[in-house]
């Protein structure tokens, strides 16, 4: 059986015979909010089923491409739909393209999520920056062997979130007028989504929001020593004392909503960057 990592290189490979081995800024996008990648420039656009080993997206809105181009002058890799644990894919299969993206030679990493507000001070359509996150998936991606060329056995976990970043993210949110939230997002395996007890449990722990995806790919990406920003966008309110049904075609459509404000900061921050070609 081909190893995990021979499957890794063989993507990576593929992909550096289409990009000239390129520095490229990595970026992730969740639920609803694929098109904000679509204004990149000299886009060269891969569906994933195209590449060796790459697993493919089930999730509606997910488009399942890889887009490669500029954005702001900058080099962007982008991911249009990522894979979830809840789909059937192992930790390891949903960072599967995190080990891609290092061997490419990312080393910046920007991930959007669709997320359920557990602070009562948010309201659905803000754009929280992620300053930390708790693991309640149930997995991590870094079990079993460790590859050392990839990552330290035991890596740090104390500054997942690039503070540069983060303020480079708060300050084109000021430029452009835009309101963000700053908190914790806590990730849960899915698909069901949360009880009132639940909730009430995620918001004593220090939890802000909530969601199904990102945090393994962000162990993975840390793990690789990649800087890393971390955006959710606020899809609906989870509320135990006043609580209300959470429909997917509700949650999906706030999120193309904010996606332009979404896509307004992630510009600002890739103009902020310095150009990771070189």
């Amino acid at each position: 059986m081909e190893s995990y990592e021979n499957k890794v290189h063989e993507a990576a490979d593929y992909l550096r015979s289409r990009i000239h081995d390129q520095r490229y800024i990595g970026l992730i996008m969740g639920t609803g909010l694929g098109d904000s990648a679509d204004s990149m420039e000299e886009a060269v656009s891969i569906d994933y089923h195209d590449i060796p080993q790459f697993p493919v997206s089930t999730v509606p809105t997910h488009k399942g491409r890889l887009i490669l181009g500029q954005m702001k002058g900058k080099p962007l890799l982008a991911m249009q739909g990522r894979f979830h644990y809840y789909e059937g894919y192992s930790m390891k299969e949903v960072t599967f393209p995190i080990r891609v993206m290092q061997l490419l030679g990312v080393k910046t990493l920007i991930l959007s999520n669709a997320s359920g507000g557990i602070n009562p001070l948010f309201d659905a359509g803000d754009i929280m920056v992620i300053k930390d996150h708790i693991n309640l998936t149930g997995g991590n991606p870094l079990i079993g062997r460790n590859v050392d060329d990839w990552g330290p056995r035991f890596p740090d976990m104390t500054q997942v979130y690039d503070r540069a970043l983060m303020a480079m993210a708060e300050t084109a949110a000021l430029e452009k007028n835009i309101r963000v939230q700053k908190g914790v997002y806590v990730g849960l395996p899915g698909p069901s989504l949360e009880t009132r007890a639940e909730i009430r449990f995620l918001k004593t722990i220090g939890a802000d929001a909530v969601g199904l995806s990102t945090i393994p790919e962000v162990i993975a990406a840390a793990h690789g020593g990649m800087a890393i920003l971390g955006l959710s966008v606020i899809t609906n309110m989870n509320l135990p004392d006043n609580p209300k049904p959470c429909q997917v075609d509700e949650i999906i459509a706030t999120a193309e909503k904010a996606a332009p404000c979404l896509q307004a900061i992630i510009k600002g921050v890739i103009e902020k960057l310095p150009n990771p070609a070189g």
